[in-house]
């Protein structure tokens, strides 16, 4: 099927902001062509504006696939509404031009049988140069609504244990319900990091944190733990608390976790919150790997114990702004830790059973890492972001830098980390 780009690049006066504002608003009705436009929700969640254009009876649908508030990004597919268009997967970026105002790039790629391709280029590149045009006067005059205040009654937070070999400790907040939000921590944390997000998904879900195998109360296994071990304690979380469906949010170790339940289990999920990290070592070599292992065992082999190097531990983790308290956190959570148990998960996370396939994720996905995280930074998050947006069927990704956090945006940053944990939720059907 022949295919073409069509790409749109215009600068305006107002701030990259102010245009960001306008444009951020997927079911706004800013162009100038568009007479209606209504919100949908498609699959699982996923956000479709269905509009008419002035002069036409034909009503146009469009997904979004892609968003980013931090990148100040968006991405849709057409879904119905062009005639004889095969596929059409568009992109809105603003970015701040030299010497004031903003670039808006609007971009397209299209497929269709060769007949139709051209006229469809030719009226795409028509639509993107006059929203273009119009957005000068639009950023200009744009004021934000009032974001209304809602307080949410938090619900009684139960400390307890699956008491089967091995044991597991969970925080569960709020009762039972068929979607359950399971927070899954990092390699040095627990389950008590994510105590600023369970009380704010309790608010709009049931949700529970999970100690994995050895960390707080949870205890090890018979054997060395592999991924699958770790899957199988989330399939347990399930049976306990009754859940039928859940939203896996993970942390660095967390999030290789999740993705890799996502892998085995993508029909369990209605969402998946990666922060810190995803493809952990799945996409090392054995050599780089095996060096990853052995530098961090060095001290355990040593004679010493995770309290021994978790200061210099906090030091990576810790973004340069990191409070007092937050580094007091951080560092306690890493000095808990049994030597036998840090072993035991850096041998894990070394010994990946498959590189993940993309194209696998049919949940929506929000990947969110910290400004200064120097494990995970932003542009390498940001490019397992866009390979998930290429790959899955039909994506619905949201990728968020979190301002000045480090490794352990959550803990440094919950505001941030939970007004974009929120929106995501609260968008799920």
């Amino acid at each position: 099927m022949p295919r073409d780009q069509v790409q749109v690049r215009g600068t305006v006066a107002a701030a990259p902001g102010a245009v960001w504002a306008v444009l951020r608003d997927f079911c706004g009705l800013w162009h100038p062509w568009m007479a209606t436009i209504t919100e949908e929700r498609g699959a699982q969640g996923a956000l479709i504006r269905a509009f008419t254009v002035k002069g036409e009876e034909t009503l146009y649908r469009e997904q979004l696939t892609w968003f980013s508030d931090s990148d100040r990004s968006l991405g849709y597919r057409h879904l119905a509404g062009i005639a004889g268009c095969e596929a059409y997967d568009a992109r809105l970026t603003v970015s701040a031009a030299e010497g004031g105002g903003a670039v808006v790039v609007w971009s397209a790629v299209v497929r269709a049988p060769a007949a139709r391709l051209a006229a469809i280029c030719d009226g795409t590149r028509a639509v993107f140069e006059a929203g273009i045009t119009a957005l000068e006067g639009l950023a200009l005059t744009y004021a934000a609504p009032p974001t209304p205040l809602k307080v949410t009654p938090l619900p009684p937070v139960q400390e307890r244990g699956i008491d089967d070999l091995p044991r597991l400790g969970l925080t569960v907040a709020g009762g039972p319900g068929r979607r359950l939000c399971l927070f899954l921590h990092g390699i040095g944390g627990s389950r008590h990091n994510w105590a600023l997000q369970l009380a704010a998904a309790s608010g709009v879900m049931p949700a529970a944190a999970l100690d994995l195998r050895g960390y707080g109360d949870s205890t090890l296994g018979a054997r060395q733990s592999t991924v699958d071990d770790y899957c199988d304690d989330i399939l347990r979380v399930m049976q306990d608390t009754g859940a039928e469906r859940l939203v896996l949010v993970g942390l660095s170790y967390g999030s290789w976790i999740a993705t890799s339940f996502a892998m085995r289990h993508p029909q369990m999920l209605d969402g998946l919150v990666l922060s810190g990290g995803c493809t952990g070592m799945s996409e090392a070599g054995p050599d780089e790997r095996e060096a990853f292992r052995i530098s961090r065992e060095v001290p355990l082999d040593a004679g010493q114990v995770p309290a021994d190097f978790a200061p210099a531990v906090v030091k990576v983790l810790a973004g340069p702004g990191a409070s007092d308290a937050v580094r007091q956190q951080l560092l306690a959570s890493m000095a808990a830790i049994p030597a036998e148990t840090y072993r035991d998960a850096l041998r894990c996370f070394t010994n990946p059973l498959e590189r993940f396939d993309f194209a696998r994720l049919t949940m929506p996905v929000l990947m969110m890492t910290g400004e200064h995280d120097r494990l995970a930074p932003p542009a390498e998050i940001r490019g397992v972001a866009g390979r998930i947006w290429d790959q899955a069927p039909l994506p619905d990704v949201r990728f968020e830098v979190i301002a000045d956090a480090g490794h352990v945006c959550n803990v440094e940053q919950p505001a941030a980390y939970n007004r974009a944990l929120l929106d995501f939720l609260g968008r799920l059907p």
